[in-house]
């Protein structure tokens, strides 16, 4: 008798939180939660490294700076609680 075949189940799509906009002491900020990433990064909050897969928060200026092309290339990932506590 043969076997029945059975399709492989299909992962859900992750997607990513949608950007919001937060108001600091030094001007409008772009940031999305993620659930953790593949590399490590730095926290310009704390100095300290992010460990792959934790979740953090990664942000960026609304208005890039006098020398950027962008202001998305000026995103940096913060630990959730460094982005709290910035001013």
């Amino acid at each position: 008798m043969p076997r029945r075949r059975v399709a492989p189940r299909q992962r859900p799509v992750a997607r990513p939180m949608p950007d919001r906009v937060e108001t600091k002491a030094d001007g409008d900020w772009h940031f999305r939660a993620l659930r953790g990433s593949s590399k490590t990064y730095r926290c310009p909050g704390c100095g300290q490294l992010i460990a792959i897969a934790t979740p953090h928060v990664v942000a960026w200026p609304v208005e890039k700076a006098l020398l950027s092309e962008a202001a998305i290339d000026e995103r940096r990932h913060w630990h959730s609680a460094c982005w709290t506590r910035k001013h």
